[in-house]
């Protein structure tokens, strides 16, 4: 069957790769139908990795999709053949310390789709069909836009963030850094009741789509960096800031921006950066960091599912499986594309 599969940076292939497993005890072996493109996939197409995470083997990209059960293994009573699904690529060992301790997105013995992290590497899901477990699969109304479902988990990270934040009814909120990550925690946000949420970024497009998805203000900060001024006065007027861009400038401005007493979780994963200490000492600013999730995956699948969040305006294109080379080009460009996704079947 078709995979998409990396060997080296810029080295990008549709291979041929053996079939899905048969389901066994409490398997479902599904067709996939979309894949979305993320910023993972293309540090390991222009890097062969990131930080001191590095390819040692070729690896089947691909953690956002979602597609039609084709077969179910003994046992399997949740799920029939032909229901749509939102595919969970997040596989915790449920043994663990931590998996005991319900933070399994911590397992210290994890599985998840597309990533080099461990090696053997645990192979992607830009492949024609994929056998998981049947917890893995989580179901959709027949009427599911299957390339709205593929968003599920970009969605989940950004609802495991927001809930780190507490309540935000009435709140403030700033997001920094508005690629699909910081627009998808904009969406977020405002679904979680934030009366005001300011959105900045350094180009237009990405704010001009978080504006479509519920932020009430947008800051391009290549040209209107003024425009927070009057955030910063009386130590802060933000009451919770979702630093989603893992760079330097913008946590020294999130601990500028948010009040004394008031909460900033990160989001953006990039090289390690300073802290900025006497801020955060002084006003008693609260950090949190947040890391994938857990529970929030099926949460992510049934809001879009049910039309209660709109991740449309996020779909740059779907492109066929075959031109996966330049979907991923395409991608590459955040002058063009927010998220670019590949088609394995039609539905």
């Amino acid at each position: 069957m078709k995979a998409v599969v990396i060997h080296a940076a810029h080295d990008l292939r549709i291979d041929d790769i053996p079939e899905a497993a048969q389901p066994g005890r409490g398997d479902v072996r599904v067709a996939i139908s979309h894949g979305g493109i993320c910023g993972s996939d293309l540090h390991y197409f222009h890097h062969g990795g990131f930080g001191a995470v590095r390819l040692r083997e070729p690896m089947t990209l691909g953690h956002e999709v979602s597609g039609i059960v084709a077969e179910l293994g003994e046992g399997v009573t949740g799920l029939s053949v032909g229901d749509k699904v939102a595919v969970n690529p997040s596989r915790p060992c449920g043994e663990c310390e931590y998996c005991r301790r319900d933070m399994r997105n911590q397992c210290l013995d994890m599985r998840f789709a597309g990533s080099a992290m461990r090696f053997p590497h645990v192979q992607g899901l830009f492949r024609a069909e994929v056998t998981v477990p049947e917890t893995q699969a989580v179901r959709l109304s027949p009427g599911a836009d299957l390339a709205m479902a593929a968003m599920s988990e970009p969605l989940a990270v950004c609802l495991n963030a927001v809930g780190k934040a507490g309540s935000l009814i009435g709140k403030r909120v700033l997001v920094l850094g508005c690629g699909p990550i910081g627009c998808l925690t904009v969406l977020s946000a405002a679904h979680a009741g934030a009366s005001e949420i300011i959105a900045t970024d350094i180009s237009e497009k990405p704010l001009r789509i978080a504006h479509a998805v519920g932020a009430t203000e947008t800051i391009d900060l290549s040209a209107e960096a003024g425009n927070l001024d009057r955030y910063r006065a009386g130590k802060g007027r933000i009451d919770v800031v979702f630093e989603c861009s893992g760079a330097a400038p913008a946590l020294q401005a999130a601990c500028e921006l948010v009040r004394p007493r008031g909460q900033l979780v990160t989001v953006g994963l990039g090289a390690d950066i300073p802290l900025p200490l006497s801020l955060v000492v002084t006003k008693e600013i609260r950090v949190t960091g947040t890391f994938r999730f857990d529970r929030e995956f099926a949460i992510a699948a049934d809001l879009i599912d049910r039309g209660l969040v709109d991740v449309s305006p996020l779909l740059t294109g779907v492109v066929p499986v075959e031109d996966a080379r330049a979907a991923f080009d395409t991608a590459s460009d955040k002058g063009r594309a927010m998220k670019v996704q590949l088609l394995f079947r039609q539905a």
